[in-house]
């Protein structure tokens, strides 16, 4: 079994304050994917850059303390690369992408769209580029799981309130409307796949409100695979009881070919 984790951490420096070291240790993934990690990995004490038992490796914003991904891995990556090779979402350290002998797997921080949707055009560029480099990946015969904050909630299931926010970032009819198109293209959501109907799973809860305490949420955070790895599927969690961020980690159990 390979157990594949992702989790918004709104901050790694933030999160190892609250504990990320002893949840890394307690549920060792073989795979961790991380977004927003806010860092250059040389900010980091060395046990949180380079823990050990994994190799790790980076992507980072030019703007300091903004967006940022990692991966934590245990076995090495036949390859990795940094980025989609688009400079326009590189700079922003928005994507890792990962060859294993039996997949390709890419770990993502999709753009928010901003609250006034000025950011929203690009968000849909970046969406658009990316399924355009999946699906370039499964052309030459790769399998392909894709992880991260999609940042958009899927369908009316998928967050507390959808009448209130049908004009709201995150939820807008043409950001659903690419999960609609991923799904379509055959790519399998993992959650969904298992768990249909289940109601009040969610990802992500604002800081105000108690919103959390009261499971005011959206599922924002996904592992979506291509349909041959869909078989393989064994387990995909929401971990909601996971604290340290607005988010929670989320994960997937695979069986290995």
């Amino acid at each position: 079994m390979l157990t594949l984790y992702s989790w918004n951490v709104n901050g790694l420096r933030a999160a190892a304050a609250k504990g990320f070291m002893d949840w890394l240790q307690a549920a060792q993934p073989d795979i961790l994917c991380l977004q927003e990690t806010k860092c250059h990995p040389q900010q980091l004490e060395p046990s949180l850059r380079e823990p050990a038992g994994y190799h790790t490796y980076w992507a980072f914003a030019e703007k300091k303390g903004y967006s940022g991904v990692a991966l934590y891995t245990r076995q090495q990556p036949k390859s990795v690369q940094i980025g989609l090779g688009i400079p326009a979402y590189d700079r922003e350290g928005r994507t890792i992408v990962a060859e294993y002998d039996d997949f390709v797997l890419i770990g993502a921080y999709f753009p928010n769209g901003s609250r006034d949707h000025s950011r929203v055009p690009f968000k849909m560029g970046y969406k658009a580029d990316f399924l355009t480099y999946c699906q370039q990946l499964r052309a030459q015969g790769k399998s392909v799981i894709f992880c991260g904050d999609v940042n958009t909630a899927h369908q009316e299931i998928d967050l507390s309130r959808p009448r209130q926010n049908q004009q709201t970032t995150g939820f807008l009819p043409e950001e659903r409307a690419w999960i609609d198109k991923v799904v379509a293209t055959g790519y399998v959501d993992t959650f969904r796949h298992l768990y249909p109907t289940r109601v009040g799973a969610y990802s992500w809860w604002s800081y105000i409100g108690g919103a959390r305490q009261r499971n005011v949420g959206w599922r924002l955070d996904y592992f979506f695979v291509s349909p041959d790895l869909q078989p393989g599927i064994q387990d995909a969690a929401i971990h909601a009881d996971v604290n340290g961020s607005d988010h929670c980690p989320v994960s997937l159990t695979l069986s290995k070919k």
